[in-house]
């Protein structure tokens, strides 16, 4: 049942959910009337809070206690009543400036998580996009032995798949440098999906116009390509040393609950990919309906990245910080949407080829 909350309802609740996510502790209305600017006496504070209970707002964890917000509190105190703190220039200079700092070769998703756990004190999860929609890098082949080729293929995002291939035609370094340097002209800044289309559609149309060393090069690319449709999401969890230390997983049954959850990637995966969907950042309270939640009091601020340098577009993946429900969603909201802006434009850096709709 949702009930109305007038304005003096929405100034209490405002009030416990921020002196809450501050102490953990349950709010009592002395608290609440020494430290927040509501004109309203303890007694009438208190009435407040009964209404406020009654309306599935608040719960008093024992008689003599104050309350505490509900799941219910937390939607409303981040959809309607939370003032984002805004990052001071110093702040977006310092995310800018790891990135810029990362050298080459650095695993991206990785640093990432470092950073973004280290700068919100819990733990921080990045994960890449479903490999077609991944942007290419570099395509390499390798000569092992005679039929058999290595085929290295690096994204934008840093990671790095390696498969045999079997050939038939023997082919020199010179002929490999070659195929090397005609595949970096097409492949680089398109998706692994896009370059397959690419590929397939030029050795359909033009097999009587293309060169043996092209033709070589595109089945080469093609047969390398072929099995990425599906493979597995990469996930980057890191911090979880400091979500544990967290007081609501202090006890044995609660770090079980919270283990099996960061066991559960393809959970995180689901939310993280409706996070995707929306287009924008999304938080994720621990028993929403909609997508299940993780449970375990865990809540997720999440936000997609991308390449957003110059007019470019395109999903990269999504990185977003877990943490227990009472997190500082002011503070982390704006963290979490400037490190997913500035991971897209060191990918666009590095990738300065991508441009929206290349196929």
């Amino acid at each position: 049942m949702r009930v109305e909350l007038n304005a003096r309802g929405r100034k209490i609740l405002y009030a416990v959910v921020t002196e809450f996510i501050s102490t953990g502790e349950p709010v009592g209305s002395r608290t609440l009337a020494k430290k927040f600017d509501i004109d309203l006496s303890p007694a009438s504070i208190r009435n407040v809070l009964a209404d406020l209970e009654e309306a599935g707002y608040l719960r008093q964890p024992h008689a003599s206690a104050g309350r505490v917000p509900t799941e219910r509190a937390f939607r409303v105190f981040i959809d309607a009543l939370m003032h984002v703190r805004q990052l001071t220039t110093e702040q977006r200079d310092g995310i800018e400036g790891r990135f810029r700092a990362l050298e080459p070769g650095s695993n991206v998703l990785r640093e990432t998580a470092r950073m973004l756990s280290g700068l919100t004190g819990t733990a921080a999860v990045v994960v890449a996009s479903r490999p077609d929609a991944l942007s290419l890098k570099q395509l390499r082949f390798i000569a092992t032995r005679p039929g058999e080729l290595l085929a290295v293929i690096v994204t934008a995002a840093g990671s790095v798949e390696n498969r045999f291939l079997r050939v038939e035609a023997q082919l020199s370094n010179d002929d490999l440098q070659r195929i090397h340097n005609l595949l970096d002209d097409v492949i680089e800044g398109r998706t692994l999906h896009d370059v397959r289309e690419l590929f397939a559609r030029r050795l359909h149309d033009a097999q009587t116009e293309l060169g043996e060393l092209r033709r070589q090069a595109f089945e080469l690319a093609a047969a390398a390509l072929a099995g990425t449709t599906g493979g597995v999401v990469e996930v980057v969890i890191e911090g979880q040393g400091q979500l544990l230390d967290k007081p609501e997983f202090a006890d044995v049954e609660r770090i079980k609950q919270l283990v099996r959850v960061l066991e559960e990637r393809e959970r995180l995966i689901t939310i993280l990919d409706r996070t995707i969907e929306t287009g924008g950042l999304r938080i994720t309270l621990p028993d929403e309906a909609d997508d299940e939640g993780l449970g375990a009091d865990l809540s997720l601020v999440a936000a997609p990245y991308g390449f957003e340098l110059a007019g470019r577009g395109g999903i990269a993946g999504t990185i977003g910080v877990l943490g227990p429900t009472r997190m500082d969603y002011a503070s982390i909201v704006p963290i979490v949407h400037e490190t997913a802006r500035a991971v897209g434009a060191f990918l666009a850096r590095r990738d300065p080829k991508r441009e929206p709709g290349d196929s």
